[in-house]
């Protein structure tokens, strides 16, 4: 069974803590191909300016501003939300201590702020979780100010096929659903404009360039049962990372690492002035 949209499992289990999250991101930092990082990047779509309001729905442990803290203009304030009061909790722990921060728990189906309160709203990597997407996209759209713009980061349908791929050679009984993007399928590349823009006026799309060469099986073995339970994979059985694990590391010594692609990308979204 699918969790993908779950309450329950998203904010008990998946969620309850960075822990999950913590191990993919860390795949990505250290087998990224491309130099210039992740979060970084996404920085930079931003433009940011002095002055301006913020809201970060499901923003976890704060990475993003983690990562960019020096960056950050010295009187923006940013709110950071997440549905998960855990996730919120770290992300107080991170940040707290800079004023221009505040920390909410708060489900994007009913964000608690007026209308027109935000220049910009950032919603990265997930919206494919929310029961409701159309639901939450209107909510995205009702707090942004007339002009302001959100910020919707998400993954195209063939992005880490090729471990979709290796864990569907592990077990090919459930190959038939590992091969699928189901996160994507829900709000992807692909769908992310016509998705966004039945509430924003105008939506346009930019691309990370990147993609990833892991030389470390434990690292996918870590990623893969990060999302145990999800959808993401079938039905593997997570008591079975130590095979999987020893399955990878014969691919590895085969060729020196495994090559995975990745399709991740920004969906910006424009409301009417």
């Amino acid at each position: 069974m699918s969790h993908i949209s779950d309450p329950a499992y998203l904010q008990t289990t998946q969620y309850k803590t960075s822990a999950n999250l913590s191990a993919r991101i860390e795949l990505h930092r250290r087998f990224r191909t491309n130099p210039y990082g992740w979060h970084k990047w996404v920085f930079d779509q931003l433009n940011l300016q002095p002055g301006i309001q913020a809201l970060e729905v499901g923003g976890g442990p704060g990475e993003l501003w983690r990562e960019n803290a020096a960056r950050l203009p010295a009187n923006m304030a940013v709110c950071v939300s997440d549905f998960s009061p855990g996730m919120a909790a770290e992300a107080r722990g991170a940040l707290g201590a800079d004023a221009r921060f505040t920390f909410v728990s708060a489900d994007v189906q009913a964000i608690p702020f007026p209308t027109d309160t935000f220049d910009i709203v950032l919603a990265n990597h997930m919206l494919y979780h929310v029961a409701d997407i159309a639901r939450g996209v209107r909510e995205l759209a009702r707090v942004l100010k007339p002009g302001g713009r959100v910020s919707a980061a998400t993954n195209g349908l063939n992005h880490m096929l090729e471990l979709h791929e290796l864990v569907a050679e592990f077990d090919p009984e459930n190959a038939s659903t590992m091969t699928t993007n189901l996160f994507a399928r829900r709000f992807g590349l692909e769908n992310a404009p016509e998705i966004l823009g039945r509430a924003l006026a105008r939506v346009e799309t930019r691309n990370y360039d990147d993609a990833l060469w892991v030389t470390d099986p434990q690292a996918l073995t870590d990623y893969v049962w990060s999302l145990s339970g999800s959808g993401r994979f079938g039905n593997l059985d997570g008591t079975r990372a130590e095979a999987f694990t020893t399955f990878v590391r014969a691919k590895i010594e085969t060729a020196g690492g495994v090559r995975i692609r990745k399709e991740a990308s920004l969906a910006l979204g424009y409301k009417e002035n």
